[in-house]
């Protein structure tokens, strides 16, 4: 197994069918990648709606919900993979994403990992901005070597939001994430995106800041 691709959702049941087809629709050797879907514990119908998947992907459950950061490290310990991708249940990816990042990586020995570029998307799918995620980074669209994430501690699962911004800083402290100027992952814009909580964002933006902040002592 190369790559898997990790799915954590939490009442996802609108949007998750569209993330986990275009996890299966990658160009890229079947038997070469896994699609783990981790469902925190949802009050809707997100596994109803995922079940017509199961004999593509693995899903696994929580039974309590415990959050993006703890959905996240139950399914990269869990994975077989050497690369590990991070996918949205709101969001998708470009068919091509795991055969060209796969290429960067397994091309360059000393790269420890590859992002890629996104378009913000609307609740229809048509482009509304393409970013450069060297300047606006996101969680997802990003393949990490294995051993790299693990090495890090993988997410804080004391981190209810922005945990993707703890790991990052944590990760470029000893290694390196290298741009790939490619618009591969489409990041979808909705009412419900967890970033529109401004209370939560602004806590753990603080717990960041002193986490981080070169003056620390």
């Amino acid at each position: 197994m190369k790559i898997s691709i990790i799915i954590p959702a939490y009442n996802s049941e609108k949007y998750i069918q569209r993330s986990i087809r275009s996890a299966i629709d990658q160009n890229f050797d079947k038997n070469h990648y896994e699609i783990i879907v981790i469902d925190d514990a949802s009050a809707d119908s997100t596994l109803k709606v995922i079940q017509p998947f199961q004999d593509s992907i693995r899903i696994m459950k929580h039974k309590n919900n415990m959050g993006l950061a703890a959905a996240r490290n139950t399914g990269i310990k869990s994975a077989k993979g050497r690369y590990i991708v991070n996918l949205d249940a709101d969001d998708y990816i470009h068919q091509d994403l795991l055969h060209i990042e796969s290429i960067f990586l397994n091309l360059n020995n000393n790269f420890d990992a590859v992002c890629c570029d996104y378009y913000i998307v609307d609740e229809h799918e048509g482009h509304i901005e393409r970013k450069n995620v060297m300047e606006y980074p996101i969680a997802c669209g990003i393949m990490f070597r294995m051993e790299q994430l693990i090495d890090v501690g993988l997410y804080d699962e004391q981190f209810m939001a922005r945990e993707e911004e703890d790991l990052r800083l944590r990760f470029i402290g000893k290694y390196q994430i290298h741009h790939i100027p490619l618009p591969l992952y489409r990041y979808r814009k909705h009412d419900n995106n967890l970033t529109k909580d401004k209370v939560l964002m602004k806590k753990y933006k603080e717990k960041i800041r002193k986490r981080h902040s070169p003056e620390k002592e």
